[in-house]
């Protein structure tokens, strides 16, 4: 178990949430939920808004933003395309992790032998903390960035390895290729929106092995990762149940997941599929799906508010999501149940 130090963060976090959400109003014909279960999604109390460097350096030259989401304190993503543009990032107090999408077959790196290219669809590139590269793009280019603070970094390391490192180093990689890296951002990172606040869950999930990947094989570390055997004992499993069934109207992360239970997200996850059979992420989305179902059946509410009462933020992606898993659309499923 980790010390509490460890999970300071995210156990204010918590306790502000049960605070809050013990004064806010529910839905009139919605189901009343413990007050010690039930809690309000905070954007202010998870995390202050962190300034990343490479981002605001982008979005002062003729790069285009797509698209970005906080998740949780010192991650983000963002999602870029850029042509005929020259870019130095210089010295960043952060670490960013770059994928090539498509094209960037004409990007070049400015290296002490001249500018070289080697870029194109699924390369990436590692800018670590303090780092000045330059870059110019002379075609089409398409890429995410993954920023991490180094903080964010540290605390990783602490809480997966349950040591301290006297420093993280972690290596410059340039048009590099790595089929864990590619498969990650694209089975997870790029296949969902990120706008989807039902999302954040797996690509907070993502995000931490894509972190600890990087750890293992980009830094002087080399630390293997840990083994983790069995699943969650029986009461804090409850906990974290109870939890996530009383939350489906909100955002749920899985640093919060991981305090409740008092373990590294690293650990917690693992532990969680051992003990059912399917990874956090997964059970959420199923969870919230179900009581879409019982909602659908039972309320009188509409299909918007059905879907922003189980965690989504729109109508079209639960309704995308419920025909996915269940074959058929909220609707028509209304639709049945009043016959």
């Amino acid at each position: 178990m980790l010390r509490p130090r460890l999970h300071r963060a995210a156990g204010v976090c918590i306790f502000l949430r049960f605070f809050f959400r013990a004064k806010a109003q529910k839905l009139a014909s919605a189901p009343v939920k413990p007050l010690h279960l039930a809690l309000s999604f905070i954007p202010m109390v998870r995390t202050m808004a962190k300034v990343y460097q490479a981002f605001e350096t982008l979005r002062k030259h003729h790069a285009v933003l797509h698209d970005s989401v906080e998740l949780g304190s010192g991650i983000k993503l963002a999602a870029w395309s850029n042509k005929n543009d020259c870019v130095t990032q210089e010295n960043p107090d952060h670490h960013t992790l770059s994928l090539y999408v498509a094209d960037g077959y004409e990007t070049y790196h400015k290296t002490r032998s001249g500018w070289r290219n080697g870029g194109g669809p699924d390369r990436f590139c590692i800018m670590p903390k303090n780092n000045v590269s330059s870059w110019d793009v002379r075609d089409d280019l398409s890429f995410v960035h993954l920023y991490c603070s180094d903080e964010h970094l540290l605390h990783l390391v602490e809480q997966t390895w349950e040591r301290t490192p006297a420093s993280i180093q972690l290596e410059e990689r340039t048009f590099a290729e790595d089929p864990q890296i590619t498969l990650l951002y694209r089975q997870f990172l790029l296949s969902s929106q990120w706008q989807e606040r039902s999302n954040h869950l797996m690509l907070s999930s993502a995000s931490t092995l894509l972190m600890a990947h990087l750890v293992k094989n980009y830094t002087q570390l080399q630390w293997a990762l840990p083994t983790v055997r069995g699943g969650l004992a029986p009461a804090v499993l409850n906990r974290v149940k109870e939890y996530i069934h009383a939350n489906l109207s909100q955002p749920l992360l899985l640093a919060e997941l991981a305090a409740l239970a008092e373990l590294s997200e690293f650990h917690f996850a693992r532990m969680f599929k051992q003990s059912m059979g399917m990874a956090p992420h997964q059970y959420v989305m199923n969870a919230r799906l179900i009581q879409g179902e019982n909602l659908l059946r039972s309320s009188a509410l509409d299909v918007t508010a059905i879907a922003l009462e189980c965690g989504f933020s729109s109508t079209s992606h639960f309704s995308n999501r419920f025909k996915a898993m269940r074959g058929i659309t909220p609707t028509e499923l209304r639709q049945q149940s009043l016959r």
